[in-house]
């Protein structure tokens, strides 16, 4: 498998480091100093074109196909794990779905702004007895005089707080469910009846923030509806294997960061008159280190390129997200171990990459899930 994304794409990777080592490495170390976004982010990512890039060019994107998205996520992920999320909202789940389902109307409505930065958007499926297992979901949706009456609780939100729409999953058929009972619904800000009832804070960066929604007796039109009543569970699942690669590319983008920073210290640092690069047990973690991360690049190129040719690539996009989240994880500890008390002071990036990348084994899926899907896919459903 190749071990690029091709000529064209890996000459555009120079210019894109280029940008995010001048341009977003300083708001990086500006983010862990303050806990705060600098307001200049948003609009600079806009400008360069990052921002809804997925999205169609009638709704004012650039129709950037995956390997190009995944690219830009794997060099954001190289300086800040912000930087990777607020480019993959703007082309995530919410607006990618109403690109795709939402009308003309939903379109204008929502969509425009996206790519300026102006609007942002969120995709809520995720509520406290069903995570992983989205099907078990118990917000609902009930038709009342002719309108629909959202009642129920979504949570760990990524931006929910921030957002100006809201894709929404609620059940509509209690007894059919995931197959043809859950509806996709647009919420507004501010919408009656729709609450942000909590903001919670994670491990890793502050300015990461999740959000727990509330929607009781939340009153909307036929026209929040998207795509078609009963058709919500397929919509949260059609662009899984495209968040899959996104994320797997983030692992590769984060690790080979993390590898770079413990080649350049362990030459630099000096142990009992030699550096620490001479030393048989630190070229051990970093051969290791080097060898995985040829694997995920090998894996999650391989399988973008065949997704682009329109190939049946199964479980790849699992197998991708499993191998990647859990790749960067160690290298992560590994990079951590090298940088010795560096390594676990705030301040130095080495420990906030440790904390947020502990989230890919969570976030989209977790590593069991993808475990379950792939073991199926081996031995058959019925076992």
């Amino acid at each position: 498998m190749s071990m690029t994304y091709g000529p064209e794409l890996e000459e555009m990777r120079t210019s894109l480091r280029k940008f995010t080592t001048e341009k977003l490495e300083p708001l990086a170390r500006q983010i862990d100093a303050t806990d705060q976004l600098p307001p200049e982010v948003v609009p600079l990512l806009a400008e360069g074109g990052y921002l809804g890039m997925r999205l169609p060019v009638a709704n004012g994107g650039m129709d950037a196909n995956l390997s190009t998205y995944c690219l830009v996520l794997e060099e954001m992920s190289r300086v800040h794990r912000v930087f990777n999320l607020l480019v993959s909202a703007s082309s995530g789940m919410a607006p990618a779905a109403i690109a795709h389902l939402g009308t003309p109307e939903q379109q204008r409505k929502y969509l425009d702004g996206v790519v300026s930065g102006q609007r942002r958007g969120a995709f809520a499926l995720t509520e406290p007895e069903a995570g992983s297992d989205s099907a078990a979901m118990k917000t609902r949706a009930e038709r009342r005089n002719g309108k629909w009456v959202l009642n129920g609780r979504k949570h760990y939100i990524n931006g929910g707080h921030k957002a100006d729409f809201i894709v929404v999953m609620a059940v509509t058929d209690p007894f059919k469910k995931s197959r043809g009972g859950i509806t996709a619904f647009v919420v507004e800000k501010g919408a009656p009846g729709f609450e942000v009832a909590r903001i919670e804070g994670t491990m890793g960066s502050a300015v990461i923030q999740l959000a727990e929604l509330n929607f009781n007796d939340c009153t909307l039109d036929d026209s929040a509806v998207l795509g078609e009543v009963g058709e919500g569970f397929k919509v949260a699942m059609s662009h899984l294997s495209e968040g899959r690669m996104g994320i797997s590319a983030a692992c590769i983008g984060t690790s080979d960061r993390l590898l770079e920073m413990s080649i350049e210290y362990a030459k630099g640092r000096h142990t009992f008159g030699k550096p620490l690069a001479s030393r048989q047990a630190i070229q051990w973690m970093l051969a290791d280190s080097a060898v995985e991360l040829a694997c995920a690049r090998a894996l999650t190129y391989g399988t973008l390129k065949s997704l682009e040719l329109g190939e049946d690539v199964g479980v790849q996009p699992n197998m991708a997200k499993l191998h990647c989240s859990e790749m960067v994880g160690r290298i992560a500890d590994r990079a951590v171990q090298i940088h010795g008390g560096m390594g676990i002071v705030k301040g130095f990036p080495v420990e906030r990459f440790y904390r947020d990348v502990r989230h890919y084994r969570v976030g989209d899926g977790t590593s069991e899930v993808q475990r379950i899907v792939i073991a199926r896919s081996l031995v058959g459903r019925g076992h």
